[in-house]
C-alpha cells in the first residue's frame, strides 16, 4: 500500500488586509447576493470575476421548483464565457448571505462549481485566484485545484 497526502494552503485575511483589487471583488460579489434567487433554500450567494483583461462580471444562484437551478460561481462564469471566450479568469470572489445577514465563516463552492472551475482554469493554463468571503475572514487560495485534489479529468 502507498499513501498520497493532499494539502491545501489557505491564506487568512481580514478585510483591511485585502489588496484594493481583491476589496473591490468581495464587494462586486457580495452585491452580487442581491440578484440572487433562492426562494427554496434562502441562501443568497455572489460571485464576482475578474477577468485577465480587466473586466468584472457577477453572477448569482437562480433556483427553480425542480431544483435544478444554477449557482453564482457558475452564473458568473458562464456569463463571462458567453461575453468573454477565451478570455481568462483571473480570480473570483464568492460571498453567501442568509438569515438576514452575511455567513459567519466563508463559504466554499459545491463540488459541481468547482469542476467547472476547475475546466476554467485548465482550459486557460492558469491558475484562478478563489477568495471565499466570511464575516470576519477571507479565505484565498491560490488555485481551484486546491479546491479540487482529486478531479474528473480526462487529461
Amino acid at each position: 500500500m502507498t499513501e498520497k497526502n493532499f494539502v491545501t494552503k489557505i491564506q487568512i485575511y481580514s478585510y483591511n488586509e485585502l489588496s484594493e483589487e481583491d476589496k473591490n471583488l468581495v464587494n462586486l460579489a457580495k452585491e452580487a447576493t442581491e440578484a440572487s434567487y433562492a426562494p427554496y433554500s434562502h441562501f443568497h450567494v455572489g460571485a464576482a470575476l475578474l477577468l485577465n483583461n480587466g473586466v468584472t462580471i457577477k453572477g448569482a444562484n437562480q433556483e427553480n421548483a425542480a431544483f435544478a437551478g444554477t449557482c453564482g460561481e457558475r452564473s458568473a462564469c458562464y456569463n463571462a464565457g458567453a461575453y468573454y471566450p477565451g478570455v481568462p479568469i483571473k480570480k473570483m470572489a464568492i460571498a453567501a448571505f442568509t438569515r438576514g445577514d452575511f455567513v459567519e465563516h466563508p463559504t466554499a463552492p459545491c463540488g459541481v462549481c468547482r469542476q467547472a472551475l476547475l475546466e476554467f482554469e485548465t482550459q486557460a493554463n492558469q491558475p484562478i485566484e478563489v477568495i471565499l468571503v466570511g464575516k470576519e475572514k477571507i479565505y484565498k487560495v491560490d488555485s481551484v485545484k486546491a479546491l479540487l485534489p482529486l478531479a474528473f479529468t480526462e487529461f
